[in-house]
Parts: C-alpha cells; structure tokens; sequence
C-alpha cells in the first residue's frame, strides 16, 4: 500500500533473517573496504510537500525559457493541455511489454490505435509498437534491410540524412558487421547519379534517404525508388512525423519501410527528451520488423480482443537470438502522440502543418529583405530552411539568446538553419527579424 516509504526497522530484521545474515554489514561484507563510501550523504533534512514544490520549481527557474526558432529534428510543437493529464494516470506509468493480454486490453487497445493511425500517416501497411526515438528506429531499419537481403554488406544513406542520425547508424552497422556509404549530396539534395553508380557496384541492402532532408529541403525522390529496387535493395525514409499531414508520404513515393521521430506530434522538446521513434513497413516485411506489434482478433466468445502478435518469443526473453536490441518500448510516448492525433484529428494535423510552412516562409522572406541574409540553398523547403550570414553567426544568437531568442541551429560558420511551428506567432517573427538585422554586434 505505501510503496514509496522506506522499510521499517522490522522489515528489515525480517529481510536479513530470510537471507540468513545477522546485520547489514555482513551482508556487504564481500564489498572490498577500500571502495566502501565511509562519509556523510550530501542529502538535505526533510521537506514538507509545498517546500519541495518551491525547491524543484526554483531549479527549474534556473533554465533559460527561450522562444524557440530552432529545429534540426526536434520542434516547438503545440501540446493540448488534456494529453498530461490522461497519460499522468497511475494504469500508464509503465511501458513494459503487455505479455498477459487478458489483462492489459487497454493498454493494448492503445498500441493498436497507435499502429493504425501511424500506418494511415505514413502510407504504409504495417506499423510496430514504437521505438525509442527516430535515430534508433533509423539505425534498426537497416539492421532490417540488412536481415531482409542476401549476400549483401552494406546500407546506402544520403549525405542530407541528418548527421546525428547517422552517427547512431554507424555505430549500429560497426556492431552489427556491415559498412556505412554515404551518397554525395548536389546543392543540398541527394546525388542520384552517386547513388546509382553506389548501387550499380552491388551488396547493397537499403538506401537511406530523409524528408524533408537534414537542410529541411523537400526533395524530389521521382524515379529513385525504381532505382533501388532494381537493384534489389531497400527504400528506406526518413520524415518527421507532423510534415506527413500535408506532405507525399513514404507509402506514396514507394519506400519499403518509413522512420522517424514522432516528437513532433506534441511532445515538449523537454531539453532534450524524452521521445518516440516510428516504424511502418510493407507488408512483405512484416516477419522482419523489430519490436511489438499488436494485432485484433475476438476471443472464444467472439468479442474483440488485442494480442502481440507474428513474433517470436526470442525477441523478448532470448535475446541472443533476436533481430533486434528492441524489447519494451516507448508505450507511454506512443500513448501520448496517439492521444495527440485523435484530438486533432487529420484536418488539425493538417491545420498545424499548414501553419508553420507560412510562419517559415514568412520569416525568410522577411529575413532576405534585411540584406544580410540570402539563401543557402534555392530549393522549396516545408518549415525549415538555411540562409548563410554576410556576419558573425556565433554573436548573432548570443544576442538572440539575450533578448529571449533560440535564434536556429548553426550549420557551418556562415549557415543559419531555422524553423518554424504553429506557435510563433507574427509579433515574435517580427522581433527576431529586428534583432538578427541589427548592425552593431
């Protein structure tokens, strides 16, 4: 009933009588005294509730509180006040795999509403049960293209693949014994002509391609997909989950499995964390795809039931033989973008979306108009773009930071790349741009 107390002096008598020792310090008598912690705990006296509110909310207050026009694959999204309070509810504070489904239909029930909706999002026929965030859902893609081939020894990624995504690829591939290529990039958008010379020298299981890509350039994929299957190997993409509202989606351009972070379905950015990854597929692939997946059947009295389904126990309990590291997953993020969805239903995703490519062009139109700015890259871009600097990038956000602004993410000494969401609203655009035009830094 009192969980969250401490043991008393009797349970503790009790505990060491069962273990058959006569005091706790023969039951650390194995640990060598030279690693034993010998001095007092730097731990504060004892705190009633309203002191230990005003203690962690005056650690709080120590963050900066910026407004933030910075993305780079994680987004200042709006986040419907209902979702914190039906995910704090106490039936789903764990994310652990459901084994006794007879018991665990709600939280199956929300799984499975969750694959159905990020499968719609996507295009594509099958979703797992999520994974832990959009670099790993990446790297476990190509474990699977990997899983799925034949004699094949490496995975192809385009150099407009973000780079912390890759980094979490290449070290899955350097572990998991196949290479890494990466495909040259042509101002700012992959090098198909480097891809089918890549893919024409064979071995090649997948080929990772991001959309909008790294530069938040919305690519042209036309004809790459028959490019990649002719040479039997797997389309891979990349998206951010809330572009797909109104963007072509994976299904559409023909990709085999769809990635990516599902962050941006309302999940506070949090300074960092945490998150969700997604995962869809073809159907083909179903038997290869890493992670749960929940499926609907009725019971023997023919009502509707959820179940985990088409996996082997090895992937949970056997964990040398499974294809994947994957085993309880993100549930409590998955429950919290399925909430997300089914309050905004396609018409607000969409709303959303449409919301921040204006915000977005509006603040580079009004950007160019300083002088001081000029595009990076002369490619039609969602809500996320990059303009070199004729100055000092480094100086300008700390000015920015100064006045309250996250002012982008620095690509290189003279590239700025921004982004936009549905909660800047015109004045603070305006603010910013007044700030990044000023001449004095």
């Amino acid at each position: 009933m009192f969980k969250y107390f401490p043991h008393t002096e009797e349970e503790i008598k009790e505990m060491l009588r069962v273990a058959g020792v006569n005091s706790l310090e023969e039951l650390y008598s194995d640990v060598p005294e030279s690693i034993r912690f010998k001095g007092d705990y730097d731990i504060p006296e004892a705190k009633s509730e309203i002191e230990l509110r005003q203690l962690l909310e005056s650690f709080g207050l120590l963050n900066d509180q910026l407004t933030s026009f910075a993305g780079a694959g994680v987004y200042d999204h709006y986040t419907p006040a209902v979702i914190p309070n039906i995910i704090s509810r106490s039936e789903f504070l764990t994310s652990y795999t459901p084994y006794q489904a007879e018991i665990s239909q709600g939280t199956l029930h929300y799984i499975f509403e969750y694959q159905s909706m990020m499968a719609e999002l996507t295009g594509m026929d099958i979703s797992n049960a999520s994974m832990y965030d959009g670099t790993t859902a990446t790297a476990e893609a190509a474990i699977m293209a990997m899983n799925a081939g034949k004699k094949c020894t490496k995975v192809l990624a385009s150099r407009t693949v973000d780079p912390k995504t890759m980094q979490v690829v290449e070290t899955y591939a350097k572990y998991h014994g196949f290479d890494i290529e990466m495909i040259d990039e042509k101002d700012g958008t992959t090098d198909r002509e480097d891809m089918r010379r890549r893919l024409a020298e064979g071995g090649v299981a997948g080929v990772i391609l991001q959309m909008p890509n790294y530069y938040g350039i919305v690519e042209d994929y036309t004809g790459f997909t028959d490019d990649i299957h002719e040479s039997k190997a797997l389309m891979i993409m990349n998206s951010v989950a809330a572009d797909l509202a109104v963007l072509k989606s994976p299904g559409e351009w023909g990709a085999d499995i769809a990635v990516g972070d599902g962050q941006s379905l309302g999940i506070p950015m949090s300074f960092g964390g945490p998150s969700v990854g997604y995962m869809c597929c073809n159907e083909k692939l179903i038997r290869k795809m890493p992670g749960r997946i929940v499926g609907l059947t009725k019971d023997n009295r023919g009502q509707r039931a959820f179940v985990l389904t088409l996996q082997a126990r090895e992937q949970h309990i056997r964990r040398q033989k499974a294809t994947s590291n994957i085993c309880s997953n993100e549930s409590l993020m998955a429950l919290y973008v399925t909430i997300y969805m089914s309050l905004m239903g396609k018409e607000g995703l969409k709303e959303a979306a449409k919301l921040s490519y204006a915000g977005a062009h509006y603040l580079c139109d009004e950007l160019l108009k300083t002088g001081r700015f000029t595009m990076a890259y002369d490619k039609p871009f969602f809500n996320e773009f990059c303009v070199r600097y004729d100055g000092d990038i480094d100086a300008l956000q700390e000015r920015c930071i100064a006045a309250g602004y996250l002012a982008g993410v620095k690509i290189d000494d003279h590239t700025l790349m921004l982004a936009v969401t549905e909660k800047r609203q015109k004045h603070e655009i305006d603010e910013l741009v007044e700030l990044m035009k000023e001449d004095a830094l």
